[in-house]
C-alpha cells in the first residue's frame, strides 16, 4: 500500500506535495519521493525514510516548478532497495514520471512483453517500473511530437488492456501535464480536487481525500474505475472513461486499516464506517454472550479506537485507553520484515496498570493478521493485572493473502488460515476471541454508498475480482516472497540498489 499526489497550480508545488506526502505518510513508511517540471526540466528527490526524513532545505529548493508528484512507499515485496523509492522515470518519449500504489498481478508476463517485444529495460524488479515502462510504450507507439489529451487517454486504454490487477497511478509528462488513472476495477482508491487560485483554478490527485483537505482543496470526486485525468501545465483538465468493462470493487481493508479515518473513499466515511463496525460487532457479542462479564473495552492504538469507542457505547460498558502509544514509532503491520514487527510492539505500546488489574478486559483492533502483535498485547494485558482478557477483531478472519498491494503474501503467515476462531483464540492468549460477520462488514461500508455493489474482500473470501488468481500464482507468490528469495535478492542487488541480471533471467 502506497500514498500517492500530483499537483498542477499557478506558483511552486515542492511544499505542497511535500506536505501531501506527510498527511499520507500512514501508507507508506519505507521511502518518500517527490518530482517536480520546470520550464521542461525534472527535478527528483527521493530516498528510503520518511517523508520529514528525506527532504532537506537544500532538496526542497532544487524541486522548482508548479507541477509535480510525490509518492510514499510500503514496501510489498520485501526489499526497502533505495533503487525501489518512486517515482520512476523514463526518457522516452517525452519524460515520464509515475508514482504507482497497487499491484500488478500479470507483472512477470508483462516483464517479458517489454524486454522482447517492446525492447525496454527494467532495472528493478518493481511492478511500478512495469506499469510506468507499459504506459510509455503506449504512447511511443502513436508517435507523436506533441501529445494531446486524446493520445495519453489512448496510450492508458492500451495500459488498461495489458494491466491486471489493482492500481492507481499519477504519472507526469515533462513539460505537458499530469494524468491519473484508476484500474478498471476500482480496487485501489484516488480523487482529485480543485482549488480557486488567485491566477485560475489549481487541482490536485491524491490517495485520499485528507491530503486534499490539509490543502484547501475541495474534493471534486473519486475517479470512477477505468477512468482517467489529464490535467495540463495551463490548468485545463479533461476526463475519460478509457476501459470496455468495469466495475467497482474497492478494497474494504482501506476502510478496516490503512485510510485515515477523516477520508472519504467512493463516497464512504472511513470514520462511520468504523463506528459501524463497532455496532455490528457489539451486536453480536450480545448475541453470543447476552450477559458477558466485559468490564472496560480497549482498544489497540490508533486504527481500531473508532470502532472501540461504538463497540463499548453499545455495550453499557466503560471505552478506556489502557494503551499507550509511541508516537515515534511507524504502523508495526506496514513495518518490513517479521523481526522488526516483533521488536517494535513492545517500543511502540505500553499498558495503564490501573485501567487493566482485576478487570475482564476487551481488547479491540481493527484485524488480526499474522497474529504476533495482539498475542504480545494479550501477554502484556495479563502482565499488567487483567483477570481476563478478551479479543474483538473489528474485521473477519483474514484467511487468504491479497494480492493487490497489501503485504499479506503467504496463506502461511495468516494465523487464521486454516483455523477455527478457537483454535485462533488458544494461540494468541485470549479468553474469548471474536470476530466480525463479513455480511456486517460489508453493510458498514456499502451503508455509505449504495452504488457500490461489491467490495474487493478477498482476503477474507479468497475471491479475487481480477480473476486470473489462482493456486499456482498464489504459490509463485508465496515462493517469491518467502525468507530464502529474500536473501537471494538482497544478494543480486548491486551498491545502488539496481537488479544485476536481471533480464539474463528472462532471456
Amino acid at each position: 500500500m502506497c500514498g500517492i499526489v500530483g499537483i498542477v497550480a499557478k506558483s511552486p508545488v515542492n511544499q505542497e506535495i511535500y506536505d501531501a506526502l506527510t498527511v499520507l505518510q500512514h501508507r507508506g513508511q519505507d521511502a518518500a519521493g517527490i518530482v517536480t517540471c520546470h520550464n521542461g526540466k525534472l527535478n527528483q528527490r527521493k530516498a528510503n525514510g520518511l517523508v520529514r526524513d528525506v527532504f532537506r532545505a537544500t532538496h526542497m529548493q532544487q524541486l522548482q516548478g508548479n507541477c509535480g508528484i510525490g509518492h510514499v512507499r510500503y514496501p510489498t515485496a520485501g526489499s526497502s532497495s533505495p533503487a525501489l523509492a518512486q517515482p520512476f522515470y523514463v526518457n522516452s518519449p517525452y519524460g515520464i514520471s509515475l508514482a504507482h500504489n497497487g499491484n500488478l498481478t500479470n507483472s512477470d508476463v508483462l516483464s517479458q512483453e517489454l524486454y522482447q517485444s517492446d525492447l525496454r529495460h527494467l532495472n528493478t524488479e518493481s511492478d511500478s517500473e512495469v506499469l510506468l515502462n507499459i504506459f510509455a510504450h503506449e504512447l511511443q507507439k502513436l508517435g507523436k511530437l506533441v501529445p494531446t489529451a486524446e493520445d495519453i487517454f489512448q496510450a492508458v486504454t492500451g495500459v488498461h488492456e495489458r494491466c491486471a490487477g489493482g492500481y492507481a497511478a499519477v504519472a507526469m509528462l515533462a513539460g505537458y501535464g499530469i494524468v491519473g488513472f484508476r484500474d478498471p476495477n476500482g480496487i485501489r482508491p484516488i480523487v482529485y480536487g480543485r482549488r480557486e487560485g488567485k491566477s485560475g483554478p489549481e487541482y490536485m490527485i491524491a490517495s485520499e481525500s485528507v491530503a486534499l483537505d490539509a490543502l484547501g482543496y475541495k474534493l471534486v470526486r473519486d475517479l470512477a474505475p477505468g477512468e482517467a485525468i489529464y490535467i495540463d501545465n495551463a490548468g485545463n483538465i479533461e476526463l475519460r472513461q478509457c476501459a470496455g468493462t468495469t466495475h467497482l470493487n474497492p478494497c474494504i481493508f482501506e476502510h478496516v486499516y490503512f485510510a485515515r479515518p477523516d477520508s472519504i473513499m467512493d463516497g464512504v466515511s472511513v470514520y462511520k464506517a468504523r463506528l459501524r463496525q463497532g455496532e455490528r460487532l457489539a451486536d453480536k457479542i450480545l448475541r453470543l454472550r447476552p450477559d458477558h462479564d466485559i468490564d472496560v473495552v480497549i482498544p489497540i492504538p490508533d486504527s481500531s479506537r473508532i470502532a472501540g469507542q461504538s463497540l463499548a457505547s453499545r455495550l453499557g460498558v466503560k471505552f478506556r485507553e489502557g494503551l499507550v502509544k509511541n508516537r515515534y514509532i511507524g504502523r508495526t503491520f506496514i513495518m518490513p520484515g517479521q523481526s522488526v514487527r516483533k521488536k517494535s510492539v513492545k517500543q511502540k505500546l505500553n499498558a495503564i496498570g490501573l485501567e487493566f488489574k482485576g478487570k475482564n478486559v476487551m481488547l479491540v483492533d481493527d484485524s488480526i493478521v499474522r497474529g504476533t502483535t495482539c498475542e504480545q498485547i494479550i501477554e502484556m494485558a495479563r502482565d499488567a493485572g487483567a483477570a481476563k482478557v478478551y479479543f474483538a477483531s473489528a474485521a473477519p478472519p483474514v484467511r487468504y493473502p491479497n494480492v493487490y498491494g497489501i503485504d499479506m503474501p503467504s496463506a502461511g503467515e495468516l494465523i487464521a488460515h486454516g483455523r477455527t476462531d478457537e483454535e485462533v483464540a488458544e494461540l494468541i492468549g485470549a479468553d474469548w476471541l471474536v470476530y466480525q460477520n463479513l455480511d456486517d462488514l460489508v453493510a458498514c461500508s456499502g451503508e455509505g454508498n449504495k452504488n457500490i455493489e461489491n467490495f474487493d474482500c478477498s482476503v477474507f473470501t479468497g475471491e479475487y475480482a481480477t480473476m486470473d488468481v489462482d493456486e499456482a500464482y498464489l504459490d509463485r507468490l508465496a515462493q517469491d516472497r518467502s525468507d530464502a528469495m529474500k536473501e537471494k535478492r538482497e544478494q543480486l542487488l548491486g551498491s545502488d540498489g539496481a537488479l544485476i541480471g536481471l533480464h539474463n533471467d528472462m532471456s
